[in-house]
């Protein structure tokens, strides 16, 4: 796989480069669009393929006969995770932030709040209060550049109004790699505050050389009854077009309210978005993967290089993801300038910290799933655009 291979996304509807100009105001012709969590990769061949095939076909009718599709999943989750997952635990949702919303509508009502470790994934605000629930923000702890968890102080934010943990495992924007005991420990605070656990793994393949990514249900088997699983092949393979996502619930009560709210949604799953899932776990997926992740870590290294040769910059060491989450409060300038600096000067539009929830206010989030010389640019006019700080 040639990643360094650079494929021209303008005008394809691609939303990381097709509304950059509407929301940032940067042309496309010279900025770098490091925002939106999709990689500028081609995905396996195995996928193109299968989607060629369906193209040779010609007919796009509804898909039935899971059976490949579901044993697919089943081998991805055994062979890299070490986690025996049945066939008839998993759900497809039309991604996870709907597999999210789905969540949020089976176990919890209007008024009831929805905790979250933040900062963390700005979709799942989203979702959270636009069904009516609140978002109970348990801040993470920011330790030597690094998140931990602070059940102490966790503990003391619950009001008993809690239905639902929505753990992000790997950690988006952070990057970090919960442990076993970690999850461990997030399991016991679940069931002290009488909490469904829902676990976004999505992140859960890209994880760094000398990393062990540990699935939430082989971490702590003993909450399989308040644990709904969540991954997806979209992340990992630059897929997210296809909308396909896995909600993977191992108690059978938990798996028939899913089920019901589920059916009275319309959920159905999108026919390429299968196909596509079930070519890419697969052996000729797993090599590419690790072919992915080698290279990311390349760029990782180039990245976080450039950003501590710049006085006042500090991205948080990458355990997992692509994504880079630097913090800019050594500058001793406010957003608004780092802003012009990023934006206006080197132009590269970024996620903005606020969004990722309490403490990320003086962070960016900055893609780094691009051909090596697109990140060795960004290094470049980072470094000019502050210049004077060196």
């Amino acid at each position: 796989m040639n990643f360094d291979e650079k494929i021209d996304r303008r005008g394809t509807h691609c939303s990381k480069w097709d509304t950059i100009e509407a929301l940032y105001g940067l042309s496309p012709d010279d900025a770098l669009a490091m925002w939106v969590a999709d990689m500028d990769f081609r995905p396996p061949a195995c996928v193109q393929q299968a989607l060629e095939r369906m193209v040779e076909h010609g007919v796009y009718g509804y898909f039935g006969d899971e059976r490949a599709y579901r044993q697919a999943i089943c081998w991805w989750m055994a062979n890299r995770h070490g986690w025996t997952v049945q066939p008839d635990w998993i759900f497809t949702a039309n991604g996870l932030v709907n597999g999210t919303a789905l969540c949020v509508d089976t176990w919890s009502e209007p008024g009831d709040a929805v905790a979250l470790m933040t900062p963390v994934y700005h979709a799942f605000f989203r979702v959270i209060r636009a069904s009516g629930r609140e978002a109970r923000e348990l801040p993470l702890k920011l330790d030597n550049n690094r998140y931990e968890m602070d059940f102490d102080a966790w503990d003391k934010l619950m009001t008993g109004r809690e239905k639902m943990l929505i753990l992000c495992s790997p950690h988006n924007p952070g990057g970090r790699v919960w442990t076993a005991d970690e999850l461990q420990k997030v399991a016991a605070f679940a069931e002290r505050h009488n909490l469904i656990v829902v676990s976004d793994e999505i992140h859960h393949d890209l994880v760094f050389p000398g990393q062990k990514h540990t699935p939430m249900a082989v971490a702590a088997s003993q909450i399989l009854d308040r644990l709904v699983m969540m991954s997806a092949v979209t992340k990992t393979f630059n897929i997210a077009g296809a909308h396909v996502g896995n909600v993977i619930i191992p108690d059978e009560k938990l798996r028939k309210a899913f089920a019901q709210r589920a059916m009275a949604l319309g959920i159905s799953p999108n026919a390429f978005g299968m196909q596509m899932a079930t070519a890419a776990y697969s052996p000729e997926g797993a090599e590419w993967v690790d072919q992915l992740m080698a290279y990311l870590d390349g760029n990782r290294k180039v990245f976080d290089a450039g950003i501590a040769s710049i006085p006042g910059l500090k991205s948080m060491p990458l355990e997992a993801t692509y994504l880079a989450w630097v913090d800019y409060s050594g500058t001793g300038m406010d957003q608004q300038e780092v802003l012009r600096r990023v934006e206006k000067t080197a132009r590269i539009a970024t996620n903005y910290g606020q969004a990722f929830g309490s403490g990320g206010e003086t962070f960016l989030r900055f893609n780094l799933a691009m051909p090596r010389a697109m990140i060795e640019e960004a290094v470049s006019r980072l470094k000019a655009a502050f210049a004077d700080l060196q």
